[in-house]
Order: structure tokens, then C-alpha cells, then sequence
């Protein structure tokens, strides 16, 4: 069961690559600044996902006038992830949880998807500036997806 409102957020660092190279991306980064929001996504390029991601993408504003970055957050490689960024134009940081230390932490780990082990469960998380948990979602089909007027409604500033 994933991580529920309330609780600490483990901390994390994370792999992002862009053009300019890897670089390291910290959920600490964020905290006593900005909210963060967690989008957990099983795969990289399949459809669920990428509509996911690109409906964030188109609604990036709202996100930012609620003082939040956002994170997409997968176990494919940060190679993976940059090539999907460039494909269709996100501009927030796709991480790599190549390791699945992550998604572990946050209990959102597939023992089994489709005969594959240590895929991230579709999952959604708002953390606030101090690090609390302030919303929590995850599903066990992979085909849903966040309520993300619920999830904006769950950002404070």
C-alpha cells in the first residue's frame, strides 16, 4: 500500500538527462521553497503513459501558479526518458529510478506487471513545502490515472 497522507516523504536523489548531459534531481531540493508533485508512470513510450505525461505538460501552468514542480518519475533508463522529454515536449524533469529505490520507498512497486518485476505502479503524490505528504494516490491497473483537479486541489501554499 503506498505511502499515505501525513506521512514524511522520503527523501530521494534521482537521475534527469537532458541535452546538456545527466544531472541529479533531490526531492530537498524543493523543501521550505515549492510543493512537489510525484507522478509515478510504469513505462516510458507506451500509451497510458505518454498521455499522462502530456496532459501534465499541457497544464504545466496550473502547477506552477500553485507553487509546485512536478516530477514524472519511471524506472527506465534517463537515456529513455530524455528521448520521450524531446519527443513530445516536456519540459518538466522525467527522473530514472533505474535502481527502484524509489518507487520502493514510496511502496509503488509492482512485485508482477504483465510478467515484469519492479515496475512503478501508476501513483501520484503531493508533497509540501515541509516535506509532509499532502496527497496520495496509486492504482493496481495501470490504465488509471490520477483525478488531477483533486490532486491541484491537494497543493497549498
Amino acid at each position: 500500500m503506498a505511502l499515505s497522507i501525513g506521512t514524511k516523504a522520503p527523501d530521494f536523489t534521482l537521475k534527469h538527462k537532458t541535452e546538456d548531459g545527466l544531472s541529479d534531481v533531490s526531492l530537498s531540493d524543493n523543501l521550505g521553497k515549492r510543493n512537489t508533485v510525484l507522478l509515478f508512470f510504469p513505462f516510458a513510450f507506451t500509451s497510458v503513459c505518454m498521455s499522462e505525461m502530456c496532459s501534465v505538460q499541457d497544464t504545466l501552468n496550473c502547477f506552477t501558479k500553485l507553487n509546485a514542480e512536478v516530477y514524472g518519475i519511471s524506472v527506465d533508463s534517463p537515456f529513455t526518458l530524455e528521448v520521450m522529454a524531446q519527443k513530445e515536449h516536456i519540459t518538466f524533469p522525467l527522473l530514472s529510478d533505474f535502481n527502484k529505490e524509489v518507487a520502493k520507498s514510496y511502496d509503488v512497486l509492482y512485485e508482477d506487471l504483465l510478467g515484469l518485476r519492479g515496475v512503478a505502479k501508476r501513483s501520484a503524490f503531493v508533497i509540501n513545502k515541509e516535506g509532509e505528504i499532502t496527497y496520495a494516490w496509486s492504482s493496481d491497473d495501470p490504465k488509471n490515472v490520477p483525478d488531477f483537479a483533486e490532486l491541484r486541489a491537494a497543493i497549498t501554499d
